[in-house]
């Protein structure tokens, strides 16, 4: 248990914020930036695949036999 209120936690920087300006970053920083968002597409769908897997697994133990 925290001493703190979940609330009052310092919320940790995103990398990007979708929408934001762009005009006024780098192209080192746009690289950045895609890199980030491919590596959090990455996770998106290797955790989808596993969600996908688990319940299929979940609908096939609890299909009833016709």
């Amino acid at each position: 248990m925290s001493i703190f209120p979940e609330d009052d936690r310092p919320k940790p920087k995103s990398v990007h914020e979708i929408g934001q300006d762009l005009s006024t970053l780098s192209l080192g920083e746009i690289d950045e930036r895609v890199a980030a968002l491919k590596a959090e597409i990455e996770r998106l769908i290797e955790t989808r695949s596993r969600k996908d897997a688990s319940r299929s697994a979940a609908d096939a133990f609890f299909r009833k036999p016709a």
